[in-house]
């Protein structure tokens, strides 16, 4: 902390408290007279460089007269603000707490000669302690599921696909809708219009056996997208549990903001307002919100991790791949600051590329040149 002419700290009083739950910090303390009036004499200096007055060029006018055109308290405040923009770092360095916003201060009335107290509350940095996330990547790595087609799959898939062919041709000759289904409905399998050369050429196959195995191939794709998404799900979900994470409540507002934007987003493509799903469901916004804050405790924990393993094992979007995303981007959001863009996109190609690390596809992982130096 800083320290007057007299060798003596500015701040005494310094008391700091750590709430757990809430993850912030309150730091309490005191400036003393004499470096408040120090900052004093700073602020109407301050003030004196850039007072335009009658009379006089910018720079040159009297304190006297600068301390009459502002007057005593409108100093004083200013004295007080730099004391604490000065002393208040100084304190949280010695401390050896890391915050991430500017603190919300209140102070008592500044008086000239006296020592002002002044209280500051801000979040902490979060805290993350990785559980061990290699042991977890290759255990979940060494677990496969079958992804094989069973000929049940398959004929279950073409019978869903009959029953849409003829439920689309009952509608093109004239059913309702609603009829043509539950006629579909009801019908027996072997009297479904089977899937025939002819109908597999408009809709591209050169033939039945074609389609057939083209179909086959999709369920099998999907099964192992939806695979690939289970073991990304169980690698998250154990690296959550098995890590220890403070953080404070606002990047859990963060996360709830971005689900309800989101959710909003979704309502909005189907004409649907953001109120009237409100009043369909019989919920406030803030009930909704409260039956999220599990789910987005565990997202704001999700990317923290990430984020962590992302640091320690120095995994970066390649730069090149990061510029034709931002530009892409820039296409579709052209108001958008390419600044903030560039930084939203990096965080998710960077988190992406880690959780593929995790998975075990080492070789998509981008690392810069700079990181192996």
């Amino acid at each position: 902390m800083q320290t007057n002419s007299n060798g003596m700290s500015n701040t005494h009083n310094v008391k700091v408290t750590r709430d757990e739950k809430s993850w912030e910090v309150e730091v309490k303390a005191e400036i003393s007279a004499e470096a408040l009036d120090s900052y004093r004499t700073k602020a109407l200096n301050e003030l004196q460089k850039t007072a335009k007055m009658d009379g006089f060029r910018p720079g040159k006018a009297p304190i006297e007269a600068v301390l009459k055109l502002y007057g005593e308290d409108t100093i004083m405040r200013r004295a007080a603000e730099m004391a604490i923009q000065h002393e208040l770092p100084e304190i949280l360095v010695a401390q050896q707490v890391l915050v991430i916003e500017a603190p919300r201060v209140a102070t008592d009335v500044p008086v000239a000669g006296k020592p002002l107290s002044f209280s500051a509350t801000a979040p902490m940095a979060p805290r993350v302690e990785l559980g061990d996330y290699k042991a977890i990547s290759q255990k979940h790595r060494e677990i496969t599921d079958d992804t094989s087609v069973t000929d049940k799959e398959h004929a279950d898939a073409l019978a869903h696909i009959r029953r849409e062919r003829a439920r689309i041709d009952k509608i093109e000759t004239g059913t309702e809708p609603q009829k043509a289904a539950e006629e579909i409905k009801a019908m027996e399998e072997k009297d479904l219009p089977e899937i025939d050369d002819a109908f597999a050429q408009t809709i591209g196959y050169a033939d039945a056996a074609a389609f057939s195995e083209a179909l086959r191939a999709n369920i099998q794709h999907e099964k192992e997208l939806q695979a690939a998404e289970k073991r990304r799900s169980l690698i998250l979900e154990e690296l959550v549990k098995v890590s220890k994470i403070s953080y404070p409540a606002r990047l859990r507002e963060y996360e709830l903001d971005d689900m309800e934007a989101r959710i909003k987003d979704d309502l909005a493509r189907t004409g649907t307002a953001y109120e009237a799903y409100l009043t369909e469901i019989k919920k406030t916004r803030e009930e909704l919100r409260d039956t999220w804050k599990d789910a987005a405790d565990t997202r704001a924990k999700v990317r923290l991790i990430l984020s962590e393993i992302a640091r320690v094992e120095h995994i970066n979007p390649p730069a090149e791949a990061l510029e034709h995303e931002l530009q892409h981007a820039m296409e579709r959001y052209k108001d958008a600051d390419p600044k903030i863009l560039r930084t939203h996109i990096a965080h998710a190609m960077r988190n992406e590329a880690t959780i593929r690390f995790l998975e075990g596809n080492d070789e998509k992982v981008g690392h810069t040149a700079a990181d192996h130096e």
